[in-house]
């Protein structure tokens, strides 16, 4: 199936134009009210996710089948929808996708039955809460696995699990035993090494190792699988949420993207490793001088997993490709920096910055710290787009690290005995709220969270 990035692309200026779709955003949800409306089924899951997880119905959604007399062609081209290429393109069924959005596909169909799809990270976990007995097509970790939940009427609910796939079409890839094969080597994969020169290559040598053996989405699949669980292990909030998202089975198949940051001198090699995985570069940021910060986005034009890359950088190499080129070491450590030297690199062992999913932005807030889980203000909070950080996971810090840091005056004698009894702040939990198909990220807004989270400007105890 075409991806949504593959429409930015074709623009061929290198530009990436995220709008705003409302017009289009108000016929999907119009047409999910319509179901929830007929299926007594999906209205109560939709109301369990909400009171249980905070989490939306609609972005639990990966496509809908609708009837061609429930909607108007050319009314949906002139919102932006356009036909894709597709598996189930066929017997007059039409496979519509609005570009430069995160909504999900509509499937138009001749036949009057309506059904929606829903993605959950594991199918098996979300058919043991629900407890129905249905089966399941496809074998575990196969490409595409589907289910049919609940059928009501005309209308239809079904759960399919997605392992680096993006049709519709459940069939035997021949793969299996490769896939579980290279999610066994990333989780036991060694993240300590003597250098981070070292660290790198092994990464980048398993990747291609891995992608040798199977498509670079499955690959990237169970890469992250395992990248979100070493995260969570080191993170209370994602503990805590996730255990109210398993509640109603769901994992995180609400993810929106992963963070990882790296020092300046192995930050192309990470970036390297990523488009070994297939990952396409994005926009790219620069917070200005005075913040010392740039990002690079990369997402996969098949998993539609998104990576938001940051790292220290300097006026003069905005213009430059930095994120292949490399960059060169420098004294000063900005925020990006610092935590590195305290905690390591990203892809080796410090795991990710944060893991950002998506949910009713308000209800979350309202809801975590019931759970002792401390929310820090909006640094986004526009119709659009809401975005807040959990308060920081605060980690322990080697002697050693904190040793070469204030050796080399990138933090005082006084940072380096706080650090050294309290730790510094290491990970973070983001909400995020999408609407309006917006699919990009606010510059100033990080900005401003970047530099809020610098671990030198944590007070003590927060």
């Amino acid at each position: 199936m075409d991806s949504d990035f593959d429409s930015q692309v074709g623009k061929g200026n290198g530009e990436f134009d995220w709008g705003l779709y409302p017009k289009a955003e108000s016929l999907l949800l119009g047409k999910v009210d319509d179901f929830l409306a007929h299926s007594t089924f999906a209205k109560a899951l939709s109301e369990r996710m909400m009171n249980q997880a905070s989490t939306k119905f609609s972005d639990m959604i990966d496509y809908m089948v609708v009837p061609e007399q429930s909607v108007d062609l050319d009314g949906l081209s002139g919102l932006g929808f356009s036909e894709i290429k597709s598996e189930i393109s066929e017997g007059g069924v039409r496979v519509l996708k609005h570009p430069s959005s995160y909504f999900f596909p509509l499937i138009v169909s001749p036949s009057k039955k309506y059904e929606i799809g829903l993605h959950p990270e594991f199918i098996d976990h979300f058919l043991q809460v629900l407890g129905l007995g249905v089966d399941v097509e496809g074998e575990p970790y196969a490409p595409l696995r589907k289910a049919i939940v609940d059928v009501e009427g005309d209308y239809s609910v079904v759960a399919l699990e997605r392992r680096g796939y993006n049709g519709f079409v459940v069939k035997e890839s021949g793969d299996r035993e490769r896939y579980l094969e290279v999610l066994s080597s990333f989780f036991s994969r060694k993240r300590h090494f003597e250098s981070d020169e070292e660290g790198m290559k092994s990464v980048e040598n398993l990747v291609a190792k891995s992608t040798g053996r199977l498509s670079d989405a499955r690959v990237s699949d169970a890469f992250f699988i395992t990248e979100r669980l070493y995260w969570e292990r080191r993170n209370r909030a994602g503990q805590v949420q996730r255990a109210r998202q398993d509640t109603v089975g769901i994992g995180w198949g609400n993810q929106d993207h992963h963070t990882y940051r790296s020092s300046r001198e192995h930050f192309a090699n990470m970036i390297r490793i990523f488009e070994k995985m297939g990952y396409r570069c994005r926009e790219k940021y620069y917070a200005g001088e005075e913040a010392g910060w740039g990002a690079q986005i990369l997402e996969h034009p098949v998993c539609n997993t998104v990576v938001f890359t940051d790292v220290d950088l300097l006026p003069e190499e905005t213009d430059v490709d930095f994120p292949h080129k490399g960059l060169s070491h420098v004294s000063k450590l900005k925020t990006v920096g610092l935590w590195i030297g305290l905690h390591g690199e990203s892809i080796l062992q410090a795991g990710m910055h944060h893991l950002e999913a998506k949910f009713d932005f308000n209800k979350l807030r309202e809801e975590l710290p019931n759970y002792g889980i401390k929310v820090m203000q909006p640094f986004s909070y526009f119709p659009f787009l809401k975005q807040a950080f959990t308060v920081g996971e605060r980690w322990h810090v080697e002697k050693d690290r904190l040793d070469r840091l204030l050796a080399d005056s990138s933090i005082t004698k006084e940072q380096y005995e706080t650090f050294l009894k309290e730790g510094a702040i290491g990970s973070h939990m983001e909400n995020l709220e999408r609407t309006e198909g917006f699919k990009g990220f606010n510059k100033a807004s990080v900005t401003k969270i970047i530099m809020a989270t610098d671990p030198r400007a944590q007070q003590a105890g927060a």
